[in-house]
């Protein structure tokens, strides 16, 4: 939210934030850091205001009346230049967009490896399906519950392409119609908010080519958000299915979600998941 849309209390809070915050973070930097000579005379530690503003070629006045938090106009690129000096991290980054009233720039898709804790929380959800998914709902972690009861094998690595692509997903999710409209209108929602990624636009063509069905589903412009839902399906070994499920973020991961399944209380699914994952372990051994 911008600064003028805040309550008068919220702005002086959020002006004396970031006056402490950029008085700490130039306090940290002494001018030796960023090639200045230093001179004499510092009554405090740390980078002058003047000295910032000559590194971020902006305006000392301007630079002054950003620290003490008034109700200037600011830049992606200014801030960009401030935070290059600062030597701002990429959360420090994001806090001082906050704080200054713009939004922060998406992260770009990320690169990192799947940690071992979180492998280690993915398998532990067993006998419960888990897994995790990307910004462009690649399948990044699947644990073996969820390869038994959702039938993910070696060649499904998205499951937005294996919902309309895989005959297994069309004959067992119940009422499938429904859920297909919801998952296009999460898909499309999540494409609405990296509008700098082209890779939403790609894949939602390829879909539309290679499935009539999402196709027809995608020309109706459904949007919705799920962080939480039911599922149902009709399994051939272990029958009918139903799960809760939550979708969670991940700090470390943006864009990533971990997914969990629980057994729907009542429905007899616990016991069916347990006799379902049984049998594939003893035959698998």
């Amino acid at each position: 939210m911008s600064i003028s849309g805040l309550s008068v209390g919220a702005r002086r809070r959020r002006s004396a934030e970031l006056r402490e915050f950029l008085r700490s973070r130039r306090a940290r930097l002494t001018p030796g850091d960023v090639g200045m000579p230093g001179g004499g005379g510092r009554r405090t530690p740390g980078l002058r205001r003047e000295e910032v503003a000559v590194l971020a070629g902006v305006g000392v006045s301007w630079y002054t009346w950003l620290e003490q938090g008034r109700e200037i106009n600011v830049s992606a690129d200014v801030l960009d230049a401030v935070a290059r000096v600062l030597r701002l991290d990429g959360a420090e980054r994001e806090h001082l967009y906050l704080l200054a009233g713009l939004n922060p720039p998406q992260s770009p898709p990320a690169a990192r490896e799947i940690s071992p804790q979180l492998l280690r929380v993915i398998d532990g959800w067993l006998p419960r399906p888990a897994y995790v998914i990307d910004r462009h709902w690649h399948l990044a972690a699947v644990n073996r519950a969820a390869r038994v009861v959702f039938g993910y094998g070696e060649d499904d690595h998205n499951c937005l392409v294996s919902f309309f692509t895989n005959a297994r997903f069309r004959s067992e999710i119940c009422h499938w119609e429904d859920a297909a409209r919801a998952i296009v209108g999460q898909f499309r929602a999540d494409a609405a908010r990296y509008p700098d990624d082209p890779e939403f636009g790609r894949m939602a063509a390829d879909m539309c080519a290679a499935s009539p069905a999402f196709a027809e589903v995608w020309a109706e412009h459904p949007v919705g958000t799920a962080t939480e839902g039911t599922k149902a399906l009709a399994h051939p070994a272990g029958g009918e299915l139903v799960f809760e499920y939550t979708a969670l973020p991940l700090a470390d991961l943006p864009g990533h979600r971990l997914l969990l399944y629980t057994p729907a209380a009542g429905t007899g699914t616990e016991a069916r998941l347990a006799a379902l994952l049984g049998v594939r372990e003893s035959g698998a051994a």
